[in-house]
């Protein structure tokens, strides 16, 4: 997680002005001792308390358009496969590009039976007579 420039700047101002030790400041601001100590130590070497760039990775293959598209299919049809979305879409992608656009849109796909409910009847006979068995008050 990254945090904002403006926390790293208090984070160091307090521990430049010594204002508790460094679990003190932590717990003060909701961070670590260690990410304290990664970021005077950055200071230190580099001069810079900001953040490094991003690593990289891969892009996204489903966005804009795409992924307003694949919206709607999913609107349309909740219980479609991954596979189903991939090729409504249009997309030259993987089944997980697909699964992992659905989670940048927070949409979830119903899930629909491949089989029909099975039966909530008894499956036995029922043994016994039915009521109180003769329990009640007599007359």
């Amino acid at each position: 997680m990254t945090y904002s420039m403006d926390l790293r700047e208090r984070v160091v101002r307090a521990c430049d002005e010594k204002r508790g030790s460094r679990e003190h400041i932590a717990k003060l601001y909701g961070v670590s001792t260690a990410w304290i100590r990664r970021l005077l130590q950055r200071r230190r070497e580099l001069g810079t308390i900001a953040p490094r760039p991003h690593g990289g990775g891969r892009r996204a293959k489903i966005t804009g358009k795409k992924l307003e598209r694949l919206k709607r299919l999913v609107e349309q049809q909740p219980d479609a496969t991954l596979e189903e979305l991939r090729d409504r879409c249009g997309v030259d992608a993987s089944i997980m590009a697909v699964h992992r656009a659905l989670q940048r849109l927070e949409s979830r796909l119903k899930k629909s039976r491949s089989t029909p409910a099975s039966k909530t009847g008894r499956t036995s006979k029922r043994r016994g007579k039915r009521g109180g068995g003769g329990r009640g008050v007599s007359t």
